[in-house]
């Protein structure tokens, strides 16, 4: 006999009547466009935000493997030597997502009679990784140093301090000076994902801790590879013997396939194009979408190419999509849980695929649509 699963039903009705039922829309994406249901449309949802220009590859065998079996291509060690230089560390390892480098490398070096000190808004992945550790987790406010201080105070055999880099759904900066800072006075491992930053923001697109300049106060940096830098996977970089300990026991990295040797190369090649001509059109387009929205009448407080649009009630922030959707642009609202309830939002992603005139277009469509919905 079949288990009754009518409490599935249930809870799917309840997740329609709150407005938060979310279903997968396929799409191609092409540059600063994407084409869902034979519609062309202007993406503004994309994290690839250099907008590398694609590079041919040559696909051979895949491995197949995981990487301490038969899957470690001699491409990865390539790759790995270039992000440790990148980064100012030692050492890297690469794992399959962003999400398994958080999982994997969080749990791994926390442990039962530590403590972690992370950010209120810090990511999925970061707050999950965090209760697979078995460490006393303590929560302080988002970017309010003199809470961290405070908590910092408790005993525990060690201490780790973790934030992100640029905050996903607000787009603001930590305050990753001053938070070094506290947890070296506290004699806390300093833990950044730095997913957002990283090839984006600092000198060289060295990230977060390089814009505010403290690159080599970072104890353990976690990063992707499917963002700035337009490919696909996760990496760390960290003193050698973090990396060495993660070799060994983290089970994301472990217990699982090596990437593709063809995406680490294809890695490589956007690693080794000229970035610094791409920064410096995703600043311009930053610059420009966000003096056009507040031409509109937003307050944008973001200083990233991440701007969220809070709209508030998720209903308003579904009917605002549609009908941004329906003119043109895919901006797709962002609700509870990613966000707080009643804090819904459309989260445009700047990249520098977008030309001089597509964001004049947005714009024009964006005025539009806030006069229609009053907000």
């Amino acid at each position: 006999m079949k288990p009754n699963l009518k409490f599935i039903d249930k809870e799917l009705e309840l997740i329609k009547k709150n407005h938060l039922y979310r279903q997968l829309r396929f799409g191609k994406s092409s540059g600063a466009y994407i084409t869902i249901n034979g519609r062309k449309l202007l993406n503004l949802c994309s994290n690839d935000y250099l907008g590398i220009p694609p590079t041919k590859l040559n696909i051979t065998q895949m491995q197949s493997s995981s990487r301490l079996v038969s899957g470690n291509d001699e491409c990865f060690k390539t790759l790995e030597e270039k992000l440790s230089r990148h980064k100012s560390q030692q050492s890297s390892l690469i794992y399959p997502t962003g999400y398994m480098a958080n999982i994997g490398t969080i749990s791994a070096i926390a442990k039962k009679g530590d403590i972690i000190l992370s950010d209120k808004l810090n990511h999925a992945s970061i707050i999950e990784s965090c209760k697979l550790s078995g460490a006393k987790i303590l929560v302080y406010n988002h970017n309010d140093t003199e809470d961290l201080e405070k908590k910092l105070r408790q005993k525990a055999k060690n201490k780790f301090v973790i934030t992100e880099g640029i905050f996903s759904m607000d787009g603001d900066f930590s305050q990753i000076d001053k938070i070094t800072e506290i947890a070296q006075k506290a004699n806390a491992i300093t833990i950044l994902d730095d997913a957002h930053g990283d090839f984006v923001v600092g000198k060289d697109g060295k990230g977060t801790a390089s814009h505010f300049n403290v690159l080599k106060k970072i104890d353990v940096y976690i990063s992707s590879l499917s963002k700035g830098l337009g490919s696909f996977g996760g990496y760390i970089s960290s003193e050698k013997n973090i990396i060495d300990y993660c070799i060994n026991k983290s089970k994301s990295f472990i217990y699982t396939s090596a990437l593709p040797s063809f995406l680490i190369q294809y890695s490589l090649k956007r690693f080794e194009s000229d970035r610094e001509k791409q920064r410096k059109k995703l600043e311009k387009n930053r610059e420009h979408l966000t003096k056009g929205l507040e031409q509109i009448g937003y307050n944008i407080d973001s200083k990233t190419h991440i701007i969220p649009i809070v709209i508030g009630n998720e209903k308003t922030a579904l009917s605002f999509g549609e009908f941004l959707f329906k003119k043109g642009v895919f901006a797709q609202p962002i609700r509870y849980p990613t966000v707080p309830k009643n804090k819904a939002r459309l989260r445009i992603s700047v990249t520098a695929w977008l030309s001089k005139k597509d964001i004049d277009v947005t714009l024009s469509i964006f005025e539009q649509t806030t006069k229609k919905f009053k907000i």
